[in-house]
């Protein structure tokens, strides 16, 4: 304007990303991210030591997210970024709001997916020692963690990167094993000989929550007849003995049937004595499974008699493939109409149900599987040394055949439960385990978490529900990679000895060399003399070390004893994956008991498909930012694109993403860096210390602007309060796209680039696009913080940093009810003269507006005090050459004048004042001619400039 030059829009726009991108801070070498497409150098922001910074300030209050362990066993992936980069934008909210954020990044680093790795990598690595293995398992893990470190700092993670923490710590294991002594003395750990869930392609014990589902298993499903050797003596009279009678049963795993203990029935289920049209024999099944059973083995039954099953009753069976073997009928509740016959065959050492039956009827639990998923030597020889699921399983469908018991095989698909590291299935097997007695607090850890804020609200029943179905979890593991059980056995008896000395004494020693001292140490260093004459032993060498390392969970789950010291061991978020509900969530929360939980989906390709290599839709977060070997084929977007995809996301579901996903999320940010070049190229010789109007002072659509970003910021900070980030999204698109760019921006252009620098009216809205400068970028910062820091690094007037000055700090006085009428009012007729010029340059037009006297009009006097003008702010925000505000319509208006009439509603107070007006604009071709300087057309001559272009090109506007 001092030149008397009027700056095109896209010119402005231009002029600020050249001062921009030829700023002196830009780093030599920049990357893509940011406001000029260029990332600041972290020397120059202090990006890397805010975290630091933020912990050493004074705060009275302390925000404490605990950092669920991601798994050191591979590359960082998509799935750590949604997880991480959620986790950031929450710390740095919660920062700017005045809290000290405690955050601390670890790792879970034991386990068998790390030491099949590793092991993968070397010749012959069967050979190898439990030592051996552990340091190529912990070297691996150091890799795999340097890796996702530096991607996570890349991604903009706010943490002190230096002072992380591993599972493999020596401090960690020691604390690890503390969690482990308190809740053995409390009596909530034990060890117990019981089936639990084994995977014998890994030959360990697994817990629920590393299993994953294969919906298209398939397994060899047979039925079968136990015959009936003593009748329940309700059925007497129906059972004569004339014809021979069994009991018919259904299962899909054919290969535990030489564990068979018993056959359950349902007390309060019907079942039917039916006679067999093929053969003659009668079987017993339950009454609603007669018809659907007799079209699977294509025969016809005849119901001969119907009953309870509390009528079966001290009856028994001969077991089908064991000759002398006796399986008693016993009732169960487990027991299921769903499918089958209604009896279900029981094998304690091979199912939960069957176990608790077992126990209850003090039946034996004889596995006779080995931790390979081979059938053992007590077997027999028919099935000693076979594979369970493959060869064994089939000997057995032929020792069914062979006794005269199989009555039909049949494919079934079905979900099955597999080993989620191996990837094979996996089988539930009795061995002897340790286990934490859930039951003990699980009641207890309902009621809290019943009280715990949960985000989502569908994650609360779910969780509960596994809660509930959870009697005990097995934490132990048969690996060397991980925390060892602090147990010793009698060699002769296999008694195992443990106690608080012995525990104790375990904890000092690792806490100083780490737990590979229970593989390098002999057992007299490990293994007091005190504790064994205590026990009741006569020598420690009458003992040996336990082989069984602690379940992953129980490492990652018990983190907080070590990450929480010194802020009460208390966090105030958890925020992981869903599948931590039945994982970190539960062991954390039973063994900790206080978690607010934060649950987000997984990550998945555009098309809502798994990301599969094989499909060719993984997304690689390194690529995302840097871009691939072919630019145009995979574009670098920059690490904001990425943390907006995950803020834009509803991450409460099934999050997507592939390269339309990311193209509109570049696409975003490039609008939203267009609105910040606008108000940011603007801001050139303003300083908001001495340039500001007050408020009261300003056009009333600037005050009306004030307005709207009091009431932006208000709302934003409620969806950040609420964990709602897409809202936070939804939000600033909005704003920028609908109050700024395509309201305000458009009818303050020629305040801004054509009146005096200095005039009061420039310096009102340049007041205004400083403040929704200041709002809109601390609004997103936790969200794109490169380009927030960015944007703050070239204002003219601020020098600090966005993230060490606070939060918005949007005035409760910019709050005024009653304004946004006359705006609003005033933007209901532009639309209406707008509408009738058909898209036409409204520059070219005057506009009348005629309204009957009463508060509207009152209303647009305030805006325009006079009849007509072209300086005036109801001319402004109608964007014409000319207003003219009357009351009636003029004499003289022509008569093919294009009246259009439209009606606002006014309603004030709460609704107390309401009154709807009519209106009407008419539009007419402006006689003046087009200002060489303003652009409108308000001059006498066309080589002329209009009187106020002239003023101020003569400086007279000047002070």
């Amino acid at each position: 304007p001092q030149l008397g030059l009027r700056l095109r829009p896209e010119r402005a726009s231009f002029w600020s990303v050249f001062k921009v991108l030829h700023h002196p801070t830009l780093g030599s070498a920049p990357t893509c991210d940011g406001l000029g497409v260029f990332l600041l150098s972290p020397q120059k922001s202090g990006f890397l030591e805010l975290y630091s910074w933020q912990r050493q300030r004074k705060a009275k209050q302390e925000f404490c997210l605990h950092d669920g362990p991601p798994y050191a066993n591979g590359d960082p992936h998509v799935g750590h970024a949604l997880n991480k980069i959620l986790k950031d934008i929450t710390n740095r909210f919660h920062m700017m709001r005045g809290y000290k954020v405690h955050y601390v990044p670890g790792w879970d680093c034991h386990g068998l997916p790390i030491e099949l790795k590793a092991l993968s990598e070397i010749k012959g690595a069967e050979n190898l020692s439990p030592v051996e293995i552990r340091q190529k398992a912990k070297e691996f893990a150091e890799r795999a963690i340097e890796k996702q470190k530096a991607a996570f700092i890349r991604w903009g993670i706010m943490a002190d990167w230096a002072n992380c923490y591993c599972t493999f710590d020596p401090k960690y294991e020691a604390n690890q094993l503390r969690v482990f002594h308190k809740m053995y003395d409390k009596g909530f750990i034990y060890q117990d000989y019981k089936p639990v869930f084994w995977s014998p392609s890994a030959k360990t014990a697994l817990a629920e929550a590393e299993l994953e589902y294969n919906e298209q298993h398939v397994s060899r499903s047979v039925y079968m007849k136990f015959p009936l050797l003593k009748s329940p003596p309700k059925l007497a009279s129906v059972i004569d003995g004339s014809s021979p009678t069994s009991v018919l049963v259904w299962t899909t795993q054919p290969w535990t049937v030489p564990a068979n203990q018993a056959v359950c029935y349902m007390p309060d289920a019907e079942y039917s004595v039916v006679k067999c049209a093929t053969t003659g024999e009668h079987l017993i099944l339950a009454a609603n499974r007669v018809e659907s059973t007799a079209a699977v083995l294509d025969t016809q039954f005849e119901v001969i008699s119907t009953c309870k099953g509390e009528d079966l009753a001290d009856g028994s069976c001969a077991h089908p493939t064991i000759p002398g073997r006796v399986s008693p009928l016993l009732p169960a509740n487990h027991v299921t109409m769903a499918k089958g016959t209604g009896l279900v065959h029981t094998a304690p050492a091979h199912g939960m149900e069957d176990y608790s039956v077992a126990s209850h009827h003090q039946l034996p639990t004889e596995c006779l599987v080995d931790e390979r998923g081979h059938f053992t030597e007590a077997a027999g020889p028919e099935l000693k040394n076979k594979n369970v699921l493959e060869e064994g399983n089939e000997a057995v469908i032929k020792m069914l055949q062979a006794a005269g018991s199989l009555l039909k095989e049949e494919k079934y698909v079905h979900s099955y439960p597999y080993d989620w590291r191996t990837k094979k299935p996996m089988i539930i097997r009795a061995s002897k385990q340790w286990f934490v007695n859930t039951a003990n607090v699980k009641a207890t850890a309902q009621e809290v978490l019943k009280k715990v804020k949960i985000i989502p609200t569908s994650a609360v029943s779910r969780m509960l529900e596994m809660l509930d179905r959870r009697t005990f979890w097995c934490i132990s593991r048969q690996r060397c990679w991980g925390v060892p059980i602090p147990v010793f056995y009698q060699k002769d008896t296999g008694e195992s000895l443990i106690n608080s000395e012995t525990i104790t004494d375990i904890i000092k020693i690792v806490e100083q060399q780490g737990t590979d001292a229970w593989w390098t140490l002999p057992i007299e260093q490990l293994l007091s003399k005190e504790a064994v004459a205590k026990a009741g032993g006569h020598d420690v060498l009458d003992y040996v070390k336990g082989q069984d390392v602690l379940d992953i969970w129980f490492d990652s789950g018990t983190s907080w004893a070590h990450v929480l010291e010194g802020t009460e061991q208390r966090a105030d978020v958890y925020l992981e994956g869903k599948d931590q509900l039945g994982g970190w969530f539960q062991s954390s929360l039973l063994t900790m008991h206080r978690l607010t939980l934060i649950v987000h989906g997984f990550t998945l390709g555009e098309k809502g498909e798994k990301m599969s290599k094989s499909i060719g839709n993984v997304v690689d977060p390194d690529v995302v930012i840097n871009g691939g070997d072919d630019h145009t084929k995979d574009p670098p977007y920059g690490a904001d694109v990425l943390r907006w995809w995950v803020a834009e996301s509803n991450v409460f579901t099934e999050v997507l993403i592939g390269p339309v996903v990311l193209n509109a999320a570049r696409d975003d940010i490039n609008k939203l860096r267009n609105t910040l070049r606008f108000m940011l190229g603007n801001m050139a010789g303003f300083n908001p210390e001495t340039d500001s109007i007050p408020p009261s002072e300003m056009y009333i659509v600037d005050q009306y602007m004030l307005h709207l970003l009091q009431d932006y910021g208000s709302k934003v900070t409620e969806a950040y309060k609420q964990y709602d980030y897409s809202k936070v999204v939804r939000l600033l698109q909005a704003f920028c796209s609908r109050n700024l760019s395509n309201f305000y921006f458009s009818i303050i252009k020629d305040r801004l680039y054509c009146e005096e620098e200095k005039d009061p009216k420039r310096r009102s809205c340049q007041t205004v696009l400083a403040e929704a400068l200041d709002v809109v970028v601390r609004s997103f910062a936790p969200i794109l913080p490169h380009l927030a820091e960015e944007v703050f690094q070239h204002l003219p007037y601020k020098k600090e940093g966005v993230f060490r000055t606070g939060w918005i700090n949007a005035s409760s006085g910019w709050k005024k009810p009653g304004i946004e009428e006359a705006i609003e009012g005033a933007c209901a007729m532009r639309d209406s003269f707008l509408g009738s010029i058909s898209g036409k340059n409204p520059l070219e037009y005057e506009v009348i507006i005629v309204i009957e006297p009463g508060l509207l009009f009152e209303l647009m006097e305030a805006l325009q005090a006079e009849e007509s003008s072209r300086v005036s702010q109801l001319n402004e925000i109608m964007m014409a050459s000319q207003t003219t505000l009357l009351s009636e319509i003029p004499k003289e208006t022509p008569a093919d004048a294009n009246i259009v009439t439209g009606n606002f509603l006014i309603n004030l107070e709460g609704g107390d004042i309401r009154e709807e007006s009519s209106y009407k604009v008419i539009a007419l071709p402006t006689a003046k001619a087009k200002c060489p300087r303003c652009r409108r057309y308000t001059a006498d001559s066309s080589s002329t400039p209009c009187p106020r272009c002239l003023k101020v090109i003569a400086g007279k506007g000047s002070t």
